[in-house]
């Protein structure tokens, strides 16, 4: 027997109100749930949505406290950075009374070839977005902390957001991103015992390599306009005063010069005594001391007073007592940067054209077209494999890192004596080519400049250009 109209109406009711309840419980369940740990603090998990839409994942720590807090949004150093990197300092901010967000680097868009620190901005300004929105945080009070790489990202975020309160660095970089590597790598080459030509020849002639043919990713990203834009954002820039990846002295004194070309009055640049580059422990800027394992390397144990120094000027900023511009003295650099030009299109052109050059005998030599003399099919050969050897050898540290050039031999890397054992062999078979073809007295024609006069004008650009890479040295 079918329902009436008024039976039927109380079941859509009771029917309406348990669909309503499953709901509700479903997105309580979804939702993500704050959470203490064994130390006191208040973790909750979130996602957002960072640059192009992509989900990022984090976690937010507070120490539980009522009351709206500062918040600070930490973005990471080059790599992979997933949070857990970065959990000391989360924790460190936490107990200082800040809300702290700390998430997963991106793995979408950004890669050892392709970075792009804009889009890095963007997810460091949807951290920024998100704390605002928690009822924890004062949303007038939230601001960035970059660590390396994030010195670039931070600042750059700041000076398109208002909503940025304040910038935190450690390892700030002042230079373009080939630049400081270039040092980062020279640097732990010094350590290594690799002597000054090697080292010349990765700073030099090697990042100009890279630079011109655009391998290297953000390469010529020049930090000053976005510094110079920070006038009225109160800065803390700290560096390890052991720091050996990015030039502490240098970037110290572009970061005071550019904030005071930008009227900035509440820049304080300070250095952690006993820090690495991560601010982190160490005895000499090579090791770390203590701390968790990451990557199954040690992360260091925070310096003395790095947490407290950036906490304590933090409380001071959301208190609204920005403290004045100062600048610590600067501890020695062992090393200087060099500069690298920003189109040096020789850098690749110079090697193109030995190549060129050297395989012109080995291609005629398929057509038969001129004479077949050994000592110039040495020459094309040799001259061949030390081109890409000279060119190879630095650029395998530049991909690989330092360890790359083990074991160092008399000051040079192995595989740099052979490269220079090339060199010789070239400037050898050269004379010995020249002196075979003397002898033979060639009567000129088209096919013996088609195949001689290429391998012979390479084998007398090779020279300088093998100087200029430090081959001869």
């Amino acid at each position: 027997m079918p329902l009436s109209a008024t039976s039927a109406s109380p079941i859509r009711a009771v029917l309406a109100l348990l669909s309503g309840a499953l709901v509700g419980t479903l997105l309580l369940l979804a939702a993500p749930t704050a959470y203490a740990d064994g130390a006191g603090l208040v973790r909750q998990d979130v996602t957002f949505r960072g640059g192009g839409g992509l989900v990022l994942h984090g976690t937010v720590l507070s120490n539980g406290a009522p009351g709206p807090e500062p918040g600070i949004v930490l973005v990471g150093g080059s790599g992979s950075g997933p949070r857990e990197e970065y959990e000391q300092e989360a924790e460190a901010f936490a107990r200082a009374g800040i809300t702290t967000l700390v998430y997963d680097k991106r793995t979408v868009g950004y890669s050892r070839l392709h970075t792009d620190f804009a889009l890095l901005a963007d997810d460091a300004l949807a951290g920024v977005r998100l704390l605002r929105s928690r009822s924890g945080a004062n949303p007038r009070q939230v601001g960035l902390w970059g660590f390396s790489e994030g010195g670039w990202v931070a600042p750059l975020a700041s000076s398109r957001s208002s909503d940025v309160a304040f910038v935190v660095t450690i390892g700030g970089p002042g230079y373009d991103p080939l630049r400081t590597q270039a040092w980062n790598l020279v640097t732990h080459l010094h350590h290594q015992g690799v002597g000054g030509p090697f080292r010349r020849a990765v700073a030099g002639p090697a990042a100009q390599f890279l630079a011109s043919t655009g391998l290297f990713p953000e390469a010529g990203y020049d930090p000053l306009p976005e510094l110079e834009r920070l006038h009225r954002t109160p800065v803390l820039a700290l560096w390890g005063d052991h720091d050996t990846q990015v030039p502490p002295q240098e970037s110290a004194r572009i970061f005071r010069e550019a904030l005071a070309r930008a009227g900035n009055r509440h820049a304080v640049i300070a250095f952690v005594a006993g820090g690495a580059h991560n601010g982190h422990r160490t005895s000499d800027g090579f090791d770390r001391i203590g701390g968790p394992l990451f990557h199954g390397k040690r992360l260091g144990e925070l310096a003395p007073r790095y947490a407290q120094t950036m906490t304590s000027w933090v409380q001071a900023v959301a208190a609204g007592h920005p403290p004045a511009s100062s600048a610590a003295p600067a501890p020695r650099q062992a090393l200087a940067t060099t500069p690298v030009p920003g189109h040096p299109w020789y850098a690749w052109l110079a090697p193109a054209l030995l190549l060129l050059g050297f395989a012109a005998c080995p291609v005629s030599a398929v057509l038969r077209r001129g004479p077949v003399l050994r000592p110039v099919r040495w020459l094309a050969g040799l001259g061949v494999l030390a081109v890409v050897a000279t060119v190879a050898c630095p650029m395998a540290v530049f991909a690989a890192g330092s360890g790359a050039v083990a074991p160092v031999v008399w000051g040079r890397p192995a595989l740099w004596l052979v490269v220079q054992g090339l060199a010789v062999a070239v400037v050898l078979s050269a004379c010995v080519s020249a002196t075979a073809l003397w002898r033979r007295r060639l009567v000129p024609s088209w096919a013996v400049w088609l195949r001689l006069a290429p391998v012979g004008l390479a084998a007398a650009g090779f020279v300088p250009w093998a100087v200029w890479w430090g081959v001869a040295a």
